[in-house]
């Protein structure tokens, strides 16, 4: 017997989709045009190139996690929970390093993505966890 799908999982899944592909859109334009980097300091471009290995890492398992619970496996919810603990992970760290620095108090378009980022991973990722073990007998 099929479980109905719990309502709200489409958007979870978009959520999902948006995290692996803008990842990796972001740090293609990072590395190719610089238009996303909000300083040019050696400490600011160290900081930010620690992170592809760990973004690569949630936007994996974003990517497995939209397809898994598309497909409606149990996997999906697994890798669910930990590309959303990856995000909170992430936003916590890059959240940080603003406020230490005081980069949020840049004015500049790429300041706004930042923030747009942090945002999306902390209230997202915070959102998702809850979500899925919501429903976590339904999906998983």
């Amino acid at each position: 017997m099929n479980t109905p799908r719990p309502r709200g999982l489409v958007a979870a899944i978009a959520y999902l989709a948006v995290a692996a592909v803008g990842t990796t859109a972001y740090w293609i334009v990072f590395f190719t045009s610089g238009a996303l980097q909000v300083q040019r300091d050696a400490a600011y471009l160290a900081f930010e190139k620690a992170f592809p290995l760990a973004d690569g890492w949630m936007a994996a398992c974003a990517a497995l996690a939209a397809v898994g619970l598309w497909r409606g496996r149990p996997w999906g919810f697994l890798f669910g929970l930990l590309a959303a603990s990856s995000l909170v992970f992430l936003g916590c760290m890059d959240v940080l390093w603003n406020l230490n620095t005081g980069s949020y108090a840049i004015g500049s378009s790429a300041m706004t993505a930042e923030i747009v980022i942090n945002v999306f991973c902390l209230a997202g990722g915070t959102l998702l966890i809850v979500y899925l073990w919501r429903h976590r007998r339904s999906l998983a």
